[in-house]
Order: structure tokens, then C-alpha cells, then sequence
């Protein structure tokens, strides 16, 4: 009788132009990191790609919208090609990735390119979204589950999701790094309970 392999989640960070990945296996009132990584999602074969929208800024409308969408195209391909080499790797070592877990901005629509490209506070704004939506998107051409999570209700959400205070959650996820040991900042973290979220599902 074939033995089911086991389930493991994947937890994801994102910065401008790269992401922190963290993968998460086993039951989910005592899961393990079975992988952590940074990856870079920004083409360095285009200029002020990492910032598309401070890029973009001083453009001819046309032109603005020519490179974001250029850059949005090179991103995906590098977000999906990072998530497929993790997915491999854990399936070497006998896990198969089924879920992604994102941490999410606010949540305020953005308003049209034209009004973005005025303001330097949504320009930062839409470099944010950029990239977690580009990761959002390689997740699920990847055929993972996706969960998103504002990252400002992260911890609410899975201290009421365990049913353990804030600060015992914030202990489990400490320990979790002890495993794999430093760096394991606050991109580890978020990125870590994410997928610990994913993992456990439904939320």
C-alpha cells in the first residue's frame, strides 16, 4: 500500500524586487520548517526594475505603462521559477507543497496608473501590491492554494485560528526558527506563520 506523502505549506514575505519563502510540514499543532530561502524577483536585465513604479515615474504615460507591464511579465516568470524550484526540492526530500501563504498590504484599492504615478505615497504603495500580487499569481499557476492575510491581522488571526494567546504564539514561532537558526528576523516570522496558517486551513 503507497504511503501518502506528506503535506507541507509554504509561507511567503515580499520586499521590492525579492521575498523571503518559508516551508512548514507536519501536523499542524507541531509543524517543522523544512526549507527557508530568499529569492529575487525582480529582472536584473531591466533598469529600475526592483522599484518598477519610482521607475516608471518620470515616463511619458505610454512608456510607464509599457515597462510595468514588462516588469510585471519578468516577475512573474521569476516568481513562478522560484516557487517551482522550492516545490521540487521539498518533493526530493518525500513532501509535496499543496499551499502558499502571502502576507497582504491594507487592502485600499489603488486608484488608476495615471493618479498612482502623481503621488509618491501610492507609488509606494503599488511597489508593495506589485510584488505581492505577482507572488499571489505564481502560486496559483504553480496549482497551489493560495491564502492571503493583511499582515497587520497576522498575528490576531492565527492567536484566534490556535487558540493560544499572543504571546505563547509568538513563542511557537521563535522555536520554529531554532531549527534552521539565524537569519530568522521578521520576514522568517510572518513568512513562517503564514504557512503555518496555510497548513492548517481553513481560516
Amino acid at each position: 500500500m503507497t504511503r501518502p506523502i506528506p503535506r507541507a505549506a509554504l509561507g511567503c514575505r515580499s520586499h521590492s524586487g525579492w521575498a523571503v519563502l518559508v516551508a512548514l510540514a507536519g501536523p499542524a499543532a507541531a509543524p517543522q520548517v523544512i526549507d527557508r530561502r530568499r529569492i529575487e524577483i525582480a529582472d536584473p536585465g531591466i533598469r529600475g526594475s526592483k522599484q518598477p513604479y519610482h521607475a516608471a515615474e518620470p515616463m511619458d504615460y505610454p512608456d510607464a505603462e509599457a515597462f510595468l507591464k514588462r516588469c510585471s511579465r519578468n516577475t512573474s516568470l521569476l516568481a513562478v521559477q522560484s516557487l517551482r524550484g522550492v516545490i521540487d526540492d521539498i518533493r526530493a526530500r518525500g513532501f509535496q507543497a499543496s499551499d502558499l501563504g502571502v502576507t497582504l498590504g491594507s487592502g485600499r484599492p489603488l486608484p488608476g496608473l495615471k493618479n498612482i504615478l502623481t503621488s509618491h505615497a501610492l507609488i509606494h504603495t503599488a511597489e508593495g501590491e506589485f510584488y505581492r500580487q505577482e507572488m499571489v499569481k505564481a502560486g496559483k499557476q504553480c496549482g497551489l492554494a493560495v491564502l492571503g492575510v493583511k499582515e497587520r491581522e497576522l498575528y490576531a488571526r492565527a492567536s484566534q485560528h490556535f487558540q493560544v494567546s499572543l504571546d505563547e504564539l509568538e513563542r511557537r514561532v521563535l522555536d520554529l526558527g531554532e531549527s534552521v537558526g539565524p537569519p530568522w528576523s521578521q520576514d522568517q516570522k510572518c513568512a513562517a506563520l503564514i504557512a503555518w496558517l496555510a497548513l492548517a486551513g481553513p481560516i
